[in-house]
């Protein structure tokens, strides 16, 4: 049992990390109006931690190293709703590959690839949905934002987001499909532990 704690905690750890990098260093900053937004790779890692730890693990990783992306980076104000966001996304990529495609049980490297494809592009494309409207209510009531300018950032935000949901399913199912068999080999994954 302690190995397997150990290996969930250090996981953990690098996925939070990762996420970190993915949106701290592997980011374009876009100016919108007095906002800023951007395309970045760290949703990749919020989609690989929930199937490498599980949508509560992995989600909770990766929605702490975005948020502290976040704080570190100048998106301060987006910090709070980035943490909601990334662990709503987490939780339901893990949850599409553990509950609807039983992803522990599969063993073939073809159907985890597939597993990953799909449960990244549900995760990834509710997210595409819930940023820009979570943003807009977040903007509008929290911040004060008139109504047609929340409105506005939305849309332009949602076109960022949409783009970085496409570059991050392809990164997704291109990493996993790299990973899953080393993974597998050297008994790195969680539900192959038997200790």
């Amino acid at each position: 049992m302690k190995n397997r704690t150990t290996l969930r905690l250090t996981q953990a750890a690098m996925i939070a990390a990762l996420a970190y990098v993915g949106f701290q260093f592997l980011r374009i900053d876009i100016p919108v109006g007095p906002e800023r937004t951007a395309f970045h790779l760290g949703n990749t890692f919020v989609v690989l931690g929930a199937l490498l730890l599980g949508p509560g693990w992995g989600g909770a990783a990766a929605a702490m190293g975005l948020t502290l992306a976040d704080l570190t980076s100048g998106y301060v104000t987006s910090a709070p709703k980035t943490f909601i966001l990334k662990l709503v996304m987490g939780l339901l990529a893990g949850t599409v590959a553990r509950k609807c495609f039983h992803m522990e049980q599969e063993t073939s490297a073809k159907k985890q690839s597939v597993i990953a494809l799909v449960s990244s592009a549900v995760a990834l494309g509710c997210n595409v949905v819930l940023d820009p409207l979570f943003g807009y209510f977040y903007k509008k009531y929290l911040f004060g934002v008139p109504q047609e300018i929340s409105a506005a950032l939305a849309k332009m935000g949602s076109v960022t987001t949409l783009v970085n949901a496409v570059l991050s399913t392809v990164c997704v199912f291109l990493i996993w499909t790299a990973l899953y068999p080393a993974l597998s080999r050297g008994n790195m994954l969680i539900w192959q532990k038997k200790d």
